[in-house]
């Protein structure tokens, strides 16, 4: 699984740029089984998360061709299977996209119940009666997700509660449905954007993303196209958090600044030192951090996925935060890692109680889930002594090179 030992204390300092969108990257790259011919994706993250999407591609039939580290071709007119490989599928929560892409595509799909992070249950049911709405039956067969239609009509779908993959997986079902489907109170997350602009910029008729209403009027066929993933915020606020704490001075680069407006905002309000420009930051930290309140919410709230960092960060926060998760149910568990270095925090439920102000100390440390494995980096790197992270393969997941990018900075980590 790998192993990365940190030695704390040296402040960051220098530039870093931001690689393309995970959880875009995830959502598009299925969108392309949609395409009459080939698309180009570029600023896609080279991430084992990307590796494994075009892996599933392949098995079904599809051409991905790599142009370097951040372009690839993608051929989807060849796909031969509507069934996604199940220990393919087991490894990644994103690959419940393929219900909605294969359902648009071939009125089929099976997939397994998806994998990925094991920080909560992973209910589908708005995914399932979304796709019911549009004319699909479904049933669970040992495991493995199976709809089918005669045809897909455009309806009206109401979510009861706000959720990103129900979002794009009705997103990717509809685009080529008979008529006009309409999503209300529907996730506005970034990448949510940025795949409706794939869509269209393929052909489909998609207005109304990043707002709670979404229409879509169905086409009868869809386009090849070259398109550029945004930038990742979460990324982006990560290495905030890492300069934050070793009390460094970074310029973060190549990013979109209103897509981190939540987490700038909770970043000044605990007194750290940011300073806009067109597309990158400067974060420093030369006084002390100031205890705060966050909770996780959905966009345009303090993302989820930025939760564990920012508790990790509030280790070091003078006085007592109270964090809250508002999304999952189960997301706290690395805190007993955190803990392991010194830190205080105590959990009932979805709220996590940080009493901060106290530098953190070395100990061997698991990463749990992607998140919870980037907040144990931070904390790592702002604490005192020398810390060994087992389970990499999960930070890897969603960071390119950070490795390389955190020795670029002046970090001393490395990758055993």
């Amino acid at each position: 699984m790998g192993r990365f030992v940190i030695e704390g204390g040296r402040r960051l300092k220098g530039e870093v740029n931001i690689n393309g969108s995970k959880n875009a990257a995830l959502a598009i790259i299925p969108a392309t089984l949609l395409a009459s011919g080939p698309c180009v994706l570029s600023n896609l993250p080279n991430i084992s998360d990307v590796d494994l999407s075009f892996e599933i591609l392949r098995k079904m039939g599809a051409t991905v061709n790599r142009q370097g580290k951040h372009v690839a071709i993608i051929d989807a007119t060849s796909i031969n299977s509507t069934e996604v490989p199940f220990n393919l599928a087991m490894k990644m929560r994103a690959s419940y996209y393929y219900l909605g892409a294969l359902l648009s595509k071939f009125n089929e799909a099976n997939v397994a119940m998806p994998g990925g992070c094991n920080f909560g249950v992973r209910p589908i049911n708005l995914h399932l009666n979304g796709f019911k709405s549009l004319g699909a039956e479904y049933r669970v067969d040992r495991g493995i997700i199976r709809l089918k239609a005669k045809h897909l009509q455009g309806t009206k779908i109401y979510f009861d509660v706000v959720s990103v993959g129900a979002t794009i997986n009705i997103l990717l079902a509809s685009v080529m449905a008979q008529g006009v489907t309409i999503i209300e109170n529907a996730a506005k997350e970034p990448h949510i954007v940025d795949l409706a602009n794939f869509l269209n910029s393929i052909g489909a008729c998609i207005v109304g993303a990043g707002t709670n209403v979404i229409k879509i009027k169905g086409v009868s066929k869809l386009k090849s196209s070259n398109y550029t993933i945004i930038p990742d915020p979460i990324e982006a606020g990560s290495y905030m958090a890492m300069a934050a704490i070793t009390k460094g001075d970074v310029v973060i680069k190549d990013i979109t600044i209103k897509h981190l407006e939540s987490i700038i905002n909770k970043m000044e309000s605990i007194g750290v030192h940011i300073t806009r420009y067109d597309n990158s930051l400067r974060v420093c930290c030369a006084d002390a951090l100031k205890k705060a309140d966050v909770t996780s919410q959905a966009y345009p709230g303090f993302p989820t996925d930025m939760q564990p960092q920012i508790t990790a960060l509030l280790t070091s926060a003078k006085g007592t935060s109270i964090v809250t998760e508002g999304i999952w149910n189960n997301r706290f568990q690395y805190v007993g890692e955190l803990c392991r270095m010194g830190a205080v925090i105590t959990v009932d439920g979805k709220v996590a109680v940080v009493e901060g102000g106290k530098r953190l100390t070395a100990a061997p440390v698991v990463a749990c889930d992607l998140r919870a494995g980037a907040a144990l980096v931070i904390a790592a790197l702002g604490a005192k002594g020398i810390t060994e992270i087992e389970n990499t393969s999960y930070i890897e997941r969603g960071y390119e090179d950070i490795v390389g990018k955190l020795t670029g900075l002046g970090a001393y980590i490395r990758k055993v």
